[in-house]
């Protein structure tokens, strides 16, 4: 009961007790009005200009909500707390689905766990078997990079040749699911002619971007050559010696992962290995486990199945080790220079409370006199900052969802080759909203210390002094 009493009163201090008419017309007029040139822009076809209109105008509807209800002084610390928290809400989710969207690509063109060799491994079949053995490892397949030059006519490009097994590497690949047009299995045993009927060649699968560059069909010859060889004499039209060899295009895949989608392609496992001096080697055995998250712990077991040294043992993690260290450091500077928005919010809710305990110095005043202890007097003013500090997170945490559903929904075109994907993605954490709303609300608190300890300690005769 007493902690309701506090709580009316310092509901009854933070609210006007006359809302202000003009400013709820207002109010009505500019979201009316807003709201009619969002429905101009999306029968014009310019839905995502109308979605992005969609924030300012809430941004507005709130702002005018809080200014007609609520005292300057408060309203500005509420709209502190809810910029603070939305920006925290959104940035939170869009970095994490930088880590999400990176982790998927990645692991759909790359094995969980890898098994590779200081120099070419001759043993390959030994390793797989043994690795099989292991409870986590359902499927392993050898696999062979070479760094090579591909040629469309007078068009040249640097890419790195997978030689792959066709019946095992699609068990631990999802190479099938990203073509454009999916064919299971993958026929790289294929030997076709290309469209223009020349004799069958051996079948290659390259990646969307470099088809692009390439100007590439299905159907059509490529030539690929191994930088040893003279590009003057590729050329030329020359060099038909081992270290260059034709394919036929049988297949077009998307990762989404511009990297791959440029510099990726696919061969048949034993046409990969023809580039080398030594037929039937390869570069390692790549494998799927039945959680990605069992990597690491399934890299550590291999390693010592297999007696360490020349043998090394890598996780998809530590492969792409640089590039999930920055996202985890940008995600981390970005916190930390959002969670200042909401610091200085704190000190407006600072700066609020103590104006409110000038303001009612004499009603604080009689309340004591009546016989109302410090203490409670002290968390009359710690419920009304928590009071702006939670309408803030609240109003914060629905305009940042409003913005992830948007960019969602109507999505965010970003430069692959700078970005690496194509749209911005976002990935709405429950855990991590929760943290922000614990943390918010905490900073909230402590910025009512002072302003409560200001009006605990005030006397009744200081306050009724002048009355």
């Amino acid at each position: 009961m007493r902690l309701f009493a506090e709580s009316f009163i310092a509901w009854r201090y933070l609210v006007k007790r006359r809302p202000r008419r003009a400013l709820a017309l207002f109010t009505i007029i500019a979201g009316l009005a807003a709201v009619g040139v969002q429905i101009a822009l999306f029968a014009g076809g310019q839905v995502q200009l109308g979605a992005i209109l969609t924030i300012p105008t809430v941004l507005l509807f709130i702002t005018s909500l809080l200014l007609n209800f609520f005292s300057a002084f408060t309203a500005v610390s509420v709209i502190g707390v809810l910029l603070g928290v939305a920006a925290l809400t959104v940035v939170l989710s869009v970095t994490s689905g930088f880590q999400r969207e990176f982790r998927q690509k990645i692991l759909g063109v790359n094995a969980h766990v890898l098994v590779m060799k200081y120099g070419l491994m001759h043993e390959y079949p030994e390793v797989t078997k043994k690795v099989l053995e292991h409870k986590r490892v359902k499927a392993a397949a050898p696999f062979v990079f070479n760094e090579m030059i591909v040629a469309h006519g007078p068009i040249t490009a640097g890419v790195l040749l997978k030689g792959i097994d066709p019946v095992e590497s699609p068990k631990v690949l999802d190479i099938a699911d990203r073509l454009d047009k999916p064919a299971k299995p993958i026929d790289l045993y294929a030997k076709l002619p290309p469209n223009d009927g020349g004799p069958p060649l051996p079948a290659i699968f390259v990646g969307k971007e470099l088809a692009k560059k390439l100007k590439l069909k299905i159907g059509e010859r490529l030539r690929v050559v191994s930088p040893k060889l003279d590009v003057d004499a590729l050329k030329a039209g020359g060099g038909d010696g081992p270290l260059a060899r034709e394919f036929r295009v049988a297949g077009i895949f998307y990762s989404g992962f511009d990297e791959y989608d440029r510099r990726l392609a696919y061969v048949n496992l034993p046409d990969a290995q023809a580039f080398y001096d030594t037929p039937d080697v390869v570069n390692g055995v790549e494998m799927k486990l039945d959680s990605v998250d069992a990597a690491d712990e399934v890299a550590q077991d291999l390693l010592r199945a297999l007696g360490g040294p020349p043998y090394r043992v890598i996780d998809w993690e530590e492969l792409n080790h640089n590039l999930f260290t920055a996202l985890k450091m940008q995600k981390f500077a970005i916190v930390i220079f959002l969670a200042i928005i909401i610091v200085v919010a704190a000190f407006n809710i600072v700066a609020a409370m103590t104006m409110l305990v000038v303001e009612k110095t004499r009603e604080i005043a009689i309340l004591k006199s009546m016989g109302m202890s410090s203490a409670r007097i002290a968390r009359v003013f710690q419920v009304a900052g928590l009071t702006i500090g939670g309408v803030g997170v609240l109003a914060g945490v629905a305009l940042g969802l409003l913005c992830c559903a948007v960019v969602a929904r109507y999505g965010y075109a970003l430069d692959t080759r700078v970005y690496l994907i194509d749209k911005l993605p976002v990935d709405i954490s429950v855990v991590e909203i929760l943290v922000t709303v614990a943390a918010t609300l905490s900073i909230c608190f402590l910025a009512t210390v002072y302003p409560a300890l200001k009006g605990a300690w005030l006397r009744p005769a200081d306050g009724l002094r002048y009355e």
